[in-house]
């Protein structure tokens, strides 16, 4: 196991794709030192700014280990295209954690900057604290969200969580903010909580269930059923009735989004079109 410190409390962002077990991997703790890493527009060595320690006694054959502690806000694509091992980080992180992650398992004891899993193709992430906006969107003009994975959040997210999204599973056990699962087109988003506005905009296909309070269902969407139940993953089933909508219409969509009924009376008039 590789423990990092940071020497001191950062000013400018920092560029890291280097924390990362599959660049880890194999190397010793002077290597790991020697690893460039990029201060604003400098340049420099990743034991410039932090503290490398190695953990023998808990050191694993099968699977590389960091863990990081401290306040690394300021830090960028931690884990960005990992395959494997697990990164543990104590402490609030920065922009595009696990941006394009394949596999492995990165988790946050703290809160998370914008664009956590940006298009994740698998792995998982793990955020016991919240979430700024975009997490697991596209950059800025592309299509293709998340494509596989599974990102789980304990606290809040911003908006458009899981937008774009073609594959994979968000689970937020708090509250989301507006434009969740906009222009998604297949997967699994469950917001146990409440949600704002805007649930699914312009979404072709998928799944969102909100378990709390939703501010208002898009006018593109129709009423199909209310149902006892609706299954997130294999162990994991929340309890109806809950209202079934199918939408968005102005994009030919076929996305399902599912709505407490016991949380939202101000809905109880769509049951007359059923």
């Amino acid at each position: 196991m590789i423990n990092l410190y940071p020497m001191r409390k950062f000013r400018f962002p920092i560029i890291a794709e280097c924390i990362n077990p599959d660049i880890f991997e194999g190397k010793n703790h002077k290597e790991i030192e020697e690893l460039e890493i990029w201060e604003g527009n400098k340049q420099k060595r990743l034991g410039e700014l932090f503290k490398v320690e190695e953990n023998r006694k808990e050191q694993q054959q099968e699977k590389a280990i960091i863990a990081i502690y401290g306040d690394v806000s300021k830090v960028r694509r931690i884990g960005a295209y990992m395959t494997r091992g697990e990164l543990t980080i104590n402490g609030d992180v920065g922009m595009h954690l696990g941006e394009e992650m394949e596999g492995g398992k990165i988790t946050v004891h703290g809160n998370v900057g914008g664009w956590a899993g940006s298009m994740m193709k698998g792995g998982t992430i793990e955020i016991h604290g919240n979430t700024s906006h975009y997490l697991s969107g596209p950059y800025r003009g592309t299509g293709r969200g998340m494509r596989g994975g599974k990102i789980i959040v304990y606290g809040n997210v911003g908006n458009e969580a899981g937008a774009y999204m073609r594959k994979g599973l968000i689970k937020i056990y708090g509250n989301a903010g507006q434009f969740a699962g906009s222009r998604m087109h297949k997967g699994t988003i469950y917001v146990h909580n409440n949600c704002e506005r805007r649930v699914g905009a312009c979404m072709t296909g998928g799944k969102i269930v909100v378990g709390g309070f939703l501010e208002s269902v898009l006018p593109t969407f129709t009423i199909e059923s209310i149902k006892k139940k609706v299954k997130i993953e294999e162990n994991e089933i929340v309890k109806g009735p809950l209202y079934l909508f199918l939408g968005d219409l102005t994009e030919n969509g076929k996305g399902k989004l599912y709505v407490s009924k016991e949380k939202n009376p101000q809905l109880s008039n769509f049951e007359k079109l059923l």
